[in-house]
């Protein structure tokens, strides 16, 4: 397959995480997300969510309709922020091994940003 191929399909299943995951931050009650070991604030919660659905729009968007395809890479590199935030907290609190899939997410992250600013549209 092609690199533009792998990047859609992992542009996509990025999409869709950071979709599900801040749009749950964006609907469910403060008090139940705050059940972890860290009880992050409830307005900064809110905040990660509209972040992380903005990003997951802006992952996609700008380079599947050539308007701005420059907000793409700029768009993962503000989830890899976020990333970089959730690796650090979730690895702080227990075990190693869980802060491994945010860190995962944000390398991928990083491909997307390297390689779309690499591309042509």
């Amino acid at each position: 397959m092609k690199t533009n191929t792998w990047l859609w399909i992992v542009q996509g299943l990025l999409a869709a995480l950071f979709l599900f995951a801040g749009g749950m931050k964006l609907v469910m009650p403060v008090e139940a997300m705050q059940q972890g070991p860290v009880a992050l604030p409830g307005p900064f919660l809110r905040f990660l969510g509209m972040a992380e659905v903005c990003g997951a729009i802006g992952l996609i968007l700008p380079w599947a309709l050539r308007i701005r395809p420059a907000l793409t890479p700029l768009a993962a590199s503000g989830l890899i922020v976020i990333m970089i935030g959730a690796t650090v907290i979730t690895a702080l609190t227990g075990p190693i091994a869980p802060a491994m899939i945010p860190m995962t997410v944000g390398v991928l992250l990083t491909l997307v940003a390297y390689q779309r600013t690499r591309c042509t549209v």
